[in-house]
């Protein structure tokens, strides 16, 4: 299965600020990069993650957005949505990243992925887009974009191949696993075997809502 990166996108010094909110900035508003960008162990060369503890680190170090769900986002509320509009890192094209399976891998130009977890939406993203009502309505559409994981450093750039290289045989996908632990929480032990996958920060969290509610079964 292959698809294509159309855009890299990082904040540098485009920082959104945040009055009155700590901390006082966020990266979301990325711009597109040209030639090949660097990939570290946590994220893009020029890239910033301000708040670590709910965007970036190991399990979240790149985010990728599809152009074709962008594409669906253009016509429902008539405006451009170049590539960084989403806070993603990676526009691609070709892959349907809501069936992403957790856990895949990906070879994008010389830097190894492992996708790991959905976008949970924030009221800074509605911010952003100046939608109110923008968390609610990205939440019900689904195409949340993956969360990656810097299995192997090296470098990416806009029109290289996006190879998936490999898939768990579990089969839980991105938007299957969003809306498990959005709306559908009886169905939380299904998530026991992307554990492993997800970020570090958050497997503690998730495994300790697992064990309560078979405690209450």
């Amino acid at each position: 299965m292959r698809g294509r990166l159309e855009a890299v996108c990082v904040s540098g010094a485009a920082l959104l600020p945040l009055p009155g909110k700590r901390p006082n900035r966020s990266g979301i508003d990325k711009r597109p990069v040209a030639g090949r960008v660097a990939v570290e162990p946590l994220g893009l060369d020029g890239d910033v993650q301000v708040n670590r503890r709910h965007h970036g680190g190991e399990g979240q170090a790149v985010y990728a957005y599809a152009q074709e769900d962008a594409d669906w986002w253009v016509a429902e509320l008539d405006r451009e949505l170049p590539p960084g509009r989403f806070g993603e890192n990676l526009r691609t094209s070709g892959l349907d990243l809501r069936t992403a399976v957790l856990g895949e891998r990906w070879l994008v130009g010389s830097a190894l992925f492992e996708v790991t977890a959905w976008r949970t939406p924030c009221a800074n993203f509605a911010r952003f887009w100046g939608v109110p009502d923008l968390v609610k309505r990205f939440a019900a559409h689904g195409a949340t974009g993956a969360y990656l994981r810097v299995l192997e450093t090296g470098d990416v750039g806009a029109g290289d191949d996006i190879d998936v290289l490999s898939r768990p045989n579990h089969g839980i996908t991105v938007e299957t696993a969003f809306r498990i632990a959005m709306t559908e929480r009886s169905r939380l032990p299904e998530l026991v075997p992307v554990l492993p996958f997800l970020p570090v920060k958050d497997q503690p969290k998730l495994a300790a809502k697992i064990e309560r509610l078979a405690a209450r079964a």
